[in-house]
């Protein structure tokens, strides 16, 4: 076993705080990770407070993954030790469904296995994330990584890149398309970049005036203030697609009025209540509401790929790991532009 050094939450809504474990040995298919980076995405603090229940405790989070790595087990093709590596989401599924077979393991029949919170397959441990010093990944979950990006900030796009390329590829936005993306924070500032560089007109809808400036520097061509009545009657039956990242509770009506005939508006964000919807805001326009999680691992590394060519990274808060409370704290004061990352090389 490897002796690895983290930061775990040892109970629900308790405060992180140094954990030492042990990962698997290295097998015949696995690759050994040197973790330099791990984002913080909004899930870890969900988590951490089992508010979406099956929390496995103690927990050690993380699903933005980046890092060297140091091994390589005696059956691995395509990863070599030195190479620069990520880890997003999730670390195996069934790999025998149809969802599976199809590239889109996210959508595991039998349960994709989480990075962290979940249980390995075979053994029924629990999986422990990127708050750590190293990981152990089968290499068909393990990612490529371009040496021409900032690694800090791709870390990120393991989660909050996936989460909003694999929606603009599923439908298939690009030029001549108008595309609202509902809220400015870690996935809204990434639906921005990729949006825009697949060529789409782009209109962040945002409660916060003092965010068009940041919007217009990330690529959006448009924003409008929602509390503003005006500005939110001159996009009626304006969009194609809205991206909806929002986790508050919100009325969904108003921004469906927004959508074009045959529009779709795609959720990303979980409000802690189900969002309550009119049939006739849907039936007046044929408008659809449609739900993405994550994506694929072959979609995922196409969209590595996609932002090493156009030079995308998240805007990020690189921090220490001993911060890791306090960042969760200025997270739900949404005191971030757009993400946290931890700077591993401060796990001691």
């Amino acid at each position: 076993m490897l002796p690895t050094k983290a930061y775990a939450a040892p109970a629900v809504s308790a405060p992180l705080a140094p954990f030492d474990f042990e990962r698997r040995e290295v097998g015949p298919h696995d690759v050994l990770i040197d973790i330099q980076f791990c984002g913080v995405c909004h899930s870890d603090l969900h988590q951490v407070r089992d508010e979406w229940g099956g929390s496995i405790f103690p927990m050690v989070p993380g699903h933005e993954i980046v890092g060297r790595i140091t091994k390589v087990g005696d059956h691995v093709k395509n990863f070599k030790v030195g190479d620069l590596a990520g880890v997003g989401c999730m670390v195996d599924s069934c790999r025998t469904c149809p969802s599976c077979l199809e590239n889109l393991e996210q959508y595991c029949e039998v349960g994709m296995v989480g990075t962290y919170g979940g249980r390995e397959r075979g053994t029924g441990q629990p999986t422990y994330g990127g708050y750590s010093s190293q990981i152990v990944v089968d290499e068909k979950y393990t990612l490529k990584v371009s040496d021409k990006l900032d690694l800090a900030r791709v870390a990120p796009l393991l989660c909050a890149g996936i989460t909003t390329y694999s929606p603009l590829r599923q439908w298939k936005v690009g030029p001549g398309h108008r595309v609202g993306v509902m809220g400015l924070g870690g996935l809204g500032h990434m639906a921005v970049k990729l949006a825009a560089a697949m060529g789409a007109e782009v209109t962040v809808l945002s409660t916060s005036p003092n965010k068009e400036a940041d919007a217009k520097e990330l690529g959006a061509h448009n924003f409008v203030v929602t509390k503003d009545a005006d500005q939110l009657k001159s996009v009626t039956n304006y969009f194609d697609f809205i991206i909806n990242t929002v986790s508050a509770p919100l009325d969904l009506a108003a921004y469906l009025n927004l959508l074009r005939r045959d529009g779709t508006m795609i959720l990303l964000g979980v409000p802690p209540e189900a969002p309550q919807v009119h049939a006739f805001n849907l039936i007046g326009k044929r408008r659809r509401i449609a739900g993405s999680l994550i994506g694929g691992i072959a979609e995922t590394q196409e969209m590595l790929d996609f932002c090493a060519e156009h030079n995308i990274m998240s805007d990020i808060e690189l921090i220490d790991i001993a911060d890791i409370n306090e960042a969760y704290e200025r997270m739900l004061k949404g005191d971030v532009k757009y993400r946290f990352v931890i700077d591993l090389a401060t796990l001691n």
